[in-house]
């Protein structure tokens, strides 16, 4: 896959996680303080998780045409570790 392709899924991907994440603090603002709580936890553990990853893709963006292969697996780890986050915090919020 070129740079540019992957950089642009990867992108459109955290900015639809970044819509989740939205809803979900909608959602947490409007819950009992216990509730309030977890939400902001989950929240901000996958605001982290965003954070490295805007970070990997940035790496990537930067490399130059030989080193980003080799980039491509750790932003690979970030983003696996990010949607599993998102999805636990979808389906623990329904």
């Amino acid at each position: 896959m070129k740079r540019e392709v992957y950089l642009e899924k990867f992108k459109a991907q955290l900015d639809e996680w970044n819509a989740d994440l939205e809803r979900l603090e909608a959602k947490g603002r409007k819950a009992n303080a216990d509730a309030k709580l977890k939400y902001d936890k989950e929240i901000s553990s996958i605001r982290e998780r965003m954070s490295e990853a805007r970070k990997k893709a940035a790496e990537i963006q930067n490399a130059n045409e030989s080193a980003w292969e080799d980039l491509r697996q750790g932003a690979e780890d970030a983003w696996n570790r990010l949607k599993e986050a998102v999805q636990q915090a979808k389906a623990e919020v329904k």
